[in-house]
């Protein structure tokens, strides 16, 4: 079989590899120059936290999102198996109990084991959940790492190329570009988040720390060399500007107030992007004429993609097997 996946950020990553495995003939388009480039993907926190997402999302998330530490981690370098720590300020602890109503699979925790598990926040929480069996991995590294997993499987990634007019003919067309795929899928809305990198020696971290703030609910998830990943904003807007002044401040501020270390680390990186979300905030593959589009990954791009991707593989397989049949049927 041969596919055409357009679009390079972690949907069609995944869904090309997908693809790839179950032994298609696969080529990717990106209309980018580089990798990253015009990706919300590359702004990710890059968390595996299916049992912490409950706490908002559907019953979906969690249960596609289980085998997502599993699929990255035999794919990809650095997935790190932690688990995910969730505090609160001790005037804040109600929010611990509201947080653990609406999830599962947690631990509660309190100011010696919250010690023991991240000694730099040893003295400032009283009360947590600890998630053991969650991970993280760092999203660029891991993007990264499936285009060279794809280039190894003899899989093109195109970049600065017009899909439209690139596509092979005679080729499924699996079309992964997020909200620029409007076009087609006018369901679709933007949902923008705002991120900082910041970097610090000042203080380690060993898994991705929620930090139940009463303005901003804020996560704080630890990368190489002293960087941090600060983000939480979930703004319903298309805009894909700069990070505004009010989203900055009140993320430096949540930082703050997790560590005060964090006044003193470096800002690194400010940036913005738009997700593409459904409705009802949960992926879709859907079939239009001749394209398949899978998207709509919302806020869980990394969490189910992998569950995603192999609905979309399987989709178009099976689509094939069927017009070959039919071929078959004609023939005779």
């Amino acid at each position: 079989m041969r596919v055409t996946v357009i679009g390079a950020g972690v949907a069609g990553l995944t869904a090309a590899l997908a693809l790839a495995e179950r032994g298609a003939e696969v080529e990717l388009l990106e209309r980018s120059e580089k990798l990253g480039d015009d990706c919300c993907s590359w702004c990710a926190g890059g968390m595996l936290a299916p049992w912490c997402e409950a706490e908002s999302a559907e019953r979906e998330v969690v249960e596609l999102g289980r085998g997502a530490v599993g699929w990255w981690e035999k794919r990809v370098s650095g997935v790190v198996r932690n688990g995910t720590l969730v505090v609160a300020a001790p005037r804040d602890t109600s929010e611990i109990d509201r947080f653990a109503a609406r999830t599962q699979n947690h631990e509660r925790v309190d100011e010696a084991r919250i010690a023991a598990l991240e000694p730099d926040l040893a003295g400032r929480f009283r009360k947590g959940l600890f998630f053991l069996e969650e991970g993280h991995l760092d999203p660029r590294r891991a993007l990264a790492d499936l285009a060279a997993r794809l280039a190894a499987r003899g899989v093109a990634i195109r970049f600065g190329v017009d899909a439209a007019q690139c596509a092979r003919a005679g080729a499924a067309i699996l079309d992964c570009r997020g909200l620029a795929a409007r076009d087609a899928l006018p369901e679709l809305r933007g949902v923008r988040g705002e991120m900082l990198i910041l970097r610090t020696h000042e203080i380690k971290l060993s898994r991705p720390v929620r930090f139940l703030h009463p303005r901003i609910p804020l996560y704080v998830t630890p990368r190489a060399d002293g960087h941090f990943m600060i983000g939480a904003t979930a703004i319903e807007s298309a805009s894909r500007g700069p990070v505004t002044a009010r989203s900055a401040i009140e993320l430096l501020s949540a930082a703050y107030a997790l560590h005060p270390a964090f006044g003193e680390a470096e800002i690194v990186e400010m940036r913005a992007d738009a997700r593409a979300a459904f409705p009802d905030n949960l992926p879709r593959i859907v079939r239009k004429g001749d394209r398949t589009y899978f998207n709509g990954l919302y806020r869980h791009g990394f969490l189910l993609s992998p569950a995603f991707a192999e609905r979309a593989a399987a989709t178009l397989l099976e689509d094939e097997i069927d017009h070959e049949d039919h071929r078959q049927r004609r023939r005779a």
